[in-house]
């Protein structure tokens, strides 16, 4: 039996929708096939993006690898953090642990590899974008890349709507999303798990690859259970996955 091992609570909603994300994936006809998994509840770990803004603020690193060591102690098979900005931290923080620390950003760049995207839109936090995750893991796979002029839009959505338990402002989500789209991006990437819960609650549309969808998969196929064949490619669906 392989267990997941769920650094969770950033933000606590997403996480919740990772865990639903993982059961509705799984080709399951009862209980006892779906997938095993340990899950620590973390809001209180430090704001990601305002430590790699500013490196004078709170390192959320320590508290990062602390639950990953715990994880693997109560054996675990793998670590999920259903946290894009998270990622920034990827080398340090697969390094203190011996089991696979699952790269979302990674996996969603080869995912757009197999659906033949050639340039993708990267919807993120600041600080997602500051430190070119995206961008240097698209540029790996031969995918041309763009991010939004209006930066701050995009914050806005996140920590102002998604975050702060308001309904998210969708004329901006519009308004940058068709910015990329005129600059010739094929696919908008979903870069913050916020933002997947937009897509859950609202009909989007077709062109959105969703990270949190993209890392839910890897973690089923990861611990070896079996995926529904609905899930084989990701982002060519519009509406809430609930629906596929």
């Amino acid at each position: 039996m392989k267990m997941l091992g769920i650094i969770g609570g950033l933000g606590p909603m997403a996480t919740a929708y990772f865990l639903e994300l993982i059961v509705r994936m799984t080709d399951a006809a009862k209980d006892q096939e779906h997938l095993p998994s340990v899950t620590f509840n973390l809001p209180d770990i430090p704001d990601r993006t305002a430590h790699v803004l500013d490196p004078s603020k709170e390192s959320p690193v320590p508290r990062l690898t602390s639950a990953a060591k715990q994880l693997e102690n109560l054996g675990c098979c793998c670590i999920a953090v259903p946290c894009v900005t998270s990622h920034c931290f990827y080398e340090e923080l697969s390094a203190s642990v011996n089991i696979p620390w699952l790269n979302a950003v990674e996996e969603t760049a080869a995912m757009l590899k197999k659906l033949g995207v050639k340039k993708a839109g990267i919807l993120a936090t600041s600080g997602t974008i500051a430190t070119g995750l995206f961008q240097n893991a698209l540029d790996r796979a031969g995918i041309g890349w763009a991010i939004p002029e209006e930066q701050d839009k995009v914050m806005h959505l996140i920590y102002n709507n998604v975050k702060a338990g308001i309904a998210p402002e969708m004329e901006l989500f519009y308004s940058v999303s068709e910015q990329l789209r005129a600059e010739g991006c094929e696919m908008l990437i979903l870069g913050c798990t916020e933002l997947s819960l937009i897509k859950r609650d609202r009909p989007i549309g077709p062109g959105y690859l969703d990270v949190l969808e993209v890392l839910a998969r890897a973690s089923v196929l990861q611990c070896e259970k079996p995926l529904l064949p609905a899930y084989e490619l990701l982002g060519q669906h519009g509406t809430d996955s609930r629906e596929i």
